[in-house]
């Protein structure tokens, strides 16, 4: 007895041979699928490498950053820092773009430092310039690991998305039509063993006759 429900078909020739052709196209799908699945799981374990080492080094620089922006509050005061921030130009230019990779669309971030002017402010301390430099690192390598989350994220998702569509083709959809293939098959067998055994009475009862 098929362990899946068997499509709803006549039991005829044509059809047999529609299913087939049906099933091979099917089968054609599944390899496709189950390349794609393993090259974006393979893309998956390559991006999660870059991605850990990412937030170390975003980690790393984040706490070189509150090190020195707490060093400039101490020797600045929290107002006289405000007001040397206010005003200021942006240090970095960053530009977001689509990217795609495997099909899988996600924003690519590029970030380009800038000069830094100069605040030519009195009762700004050194710590400051270093404050800033030490900001734009640590955004620098933000912007990075924004853009590697949000690639491997997708990424995932579409892996996931792959291995259920694998699964169902190969545990639900292609058995469905084997079944339906070989109890097709077994119907018109069963048709022919009819006939063949019909054709064989009346055969045998064509010579009492002629008696």
């Amino acid at each position: 007895m098929s362990r899946h429900p068997l499509i709803k078909v006549p039991p005829t020739k044509s059809t047999l041979l529609d299913l087939k052709k049906q099933v091979r196209f099917l089968e054609d799908g599944h390899a496709l699928l189950e390349r794609k699945r393993e090259l974006l799981t393979r893309l998956v374990y390559e991006r999660v490498g870059e991605y850990q080492q990412l937030r170390r080094e975003t980690h790393a620089a984040l706490q070189s950053a509150f090190h020195w922006l707490g060093m400039a509050h101490l020797r600045m005061g929290s107002r006289a820092l405000q007001q040397a921030g206010l005003g200021i130009a942006p240090s970095l230019r960053i530009n977001i773009i689509p990217k795609r990779s495997m099909g899988v669309e996600y924003p690519a971030i590029s970030a380009k430092k800038l000069p830094m002017e100069p605040v030519g402010l009195l009762g700004t301390d050194a710590s400051f310039d270093e404050t800033r430099k030490e900001l734009t690192d640590a955004t620098l390598l933000l912007t990075r690991l924004g853009e590697s989350e949000m690639a491997l994220s997708r990424l995932m998702a579409e892996q996931r998305k792959a291995q259920k569509r694998v699964n169902a083709l190969k545990y639900n959809i292609i058995p469905r039509y084997r079944d339906t293939i070989r109890y097709i098959q077994s119907v018109l067998e069963e048709e022919e063993r009819n006939v063949l055994y019909q054709i064989k009475l009346l055969r045998e009862k064509k010579p009492r006759d002629e008696r």
